[in-house]
């Protein structure tokens, strides 16, 4: 049971993980943040995005660790976490099937 219990876990973090990489603005703010650390202010100017809505996807990005904030004064500055992304990698790495898994069938299975 405790193992079902930690892939339902492992499933939910997935989803969460997929969920916050499956919008076009939150993969470029992630394109933005591979040179490293950005100020708010910078990525609302190039993606041209009202603060309110770059807010949102900020905070998607960081509810799931994806993204972390450093603030200095009144502005904030955000960043990648590698760790994540890496997260992200094994998760799909882990979907590929093993060589030999994949049976070819010669029939239809199901009648």
């Amino acid at each position: 049971m405790a193992t079902a219990t930690r892939s339902a876990r492992d499933l939910d973090r997935a989803v969460a993980l997929f969920h916050a990489l499956s919008d076009t603005t939150r993969l470029g703010i992630l394109e933005m943040l591979r040179g490293g650390e950005r100020c708010v202010c910078d990525l609302q100017d190039e993606l041209e995005a009202a603060q309110s809505r770059l807010s949102f996807h900020l905070r998607v990005l960081k509810e799931v660790g994806l993204v972390e904030d450093r603030r200095e004064g009144r502005w904030a500055y955000y960043s990648i976490v590698p760790e994540a992304l890496a997260e992200v990698h094994d998760l799909v790495v882990a979907m590929q099937p093993k060589k030999g898994a994949l049976p070819v069938r010669a029939g239809s299975c199901c009648r």
